[in-house]
């Protein structure tokens, strides 16, 4: 996963210590009938804690906010949900090594929050919703605009727009160029620019815009658009990594 696993576990364990519920005595003489239950801690604590333990969340178990019932905040606590979640989280942490061991499949894991920020930041919002098809096409908007951004032009997009900033020739006015690996006239910098170029374009026309403009299409299964993701970040991470010739 790519986290302190002792620091996420102490954070989400001083969470859910700070959220342990209660119900508050009634007062003298007076009873009070109510579901409601109280927190441990302080608000300004919790809240301080969540602002951390939702973005161990979002690493650890990505869709929580979707899969994990909120049914309970509004009539037992309203942090029902953040508890079932970091509870969750624990097991997760705690047993994901031991359980990828038993199951006989200790391959590497592919996390959608490390890839690069421009296709995943892109994509977050859809994603943890489930919606994973328009997840892929935001994060090739946001690789698009980034590199627009990079460059400094708006009169070209997409796979026109990575065939000219790849373009092994020289850079021309308002033309400016990216590049990988020196401009030094060699048989590397010429195929690594134009296996780049090739590639951006097989981004765009065989992911983007079949995810785009064909409608009805089901929806993506998760682990193929995580495939389809991580090549917008192999994308994003080339552009914002490379060199600017102008």
């Amino acid at each position: 996963m790519g986290i302190d696993t002792a620091w996420a576990h102490q954070e989400l364990a001083q969470f859910l210590e700070l959220t342990a519920l209660y119900r508050r005595p009634d007062p003298p003489g007076v009873s009070v009938i109510s579901s409601r239950l109280s927190n441990r801690g302080a608000a300004a604590e919790i809240i301080a804690s969540a602002q951390v333990v939702e973005q161990i969340l979002d690493r650890v178990l990505p869709r929580w906010r979707a899969e994990v019932s909120d049914r309970d905040n509004t009539r037992v606590n309203r942090w029902c949900q953040h508890r079932e979640a970091a509870q969750r989280a624990l097991a997760v942490l705690a047993r994901e090594a031991e359980i990828r061991e038993k199951l006989g499949d200790n391959a590497p894991l592919l996390s959608a929050s490390s890839m690069h920020p421009w296709a995943w930041e892109g994509a977050r919002s859809l994603w943890q919703s489930g919606h994973f098809r328009e997840a892929v096409t935001a994060a090739a908007r946001k690789v698009n605009a980034e590199t627009q951004n990079r460059v400094g032009r708006r009169d070209v997009t997409e796979g026109p727009l990575f065939q000219n900033v790849f373009s092994v020739d020289v850079p021309k006015p308002g033309q400016p160029r990216l590049r990988l690996v020196p401009a030094d006239g060699s048989k590397t910098f010429a195929s690594v620019h134009r296996g780049a170029a090739a590639f951006a374009e097989g981004c765009f026309a065989a992911i983007r815009n079949p995810n785009s403009h064909e409608a009805g299409l089901p929806e993506l299964p998760e682990h193929e658009a995580l495939e389809q993701l991580a090549a917008f970040s192999v994308l994003a991470r080339w552009v914002d990594t490379a060199t600017l010739e102008t």
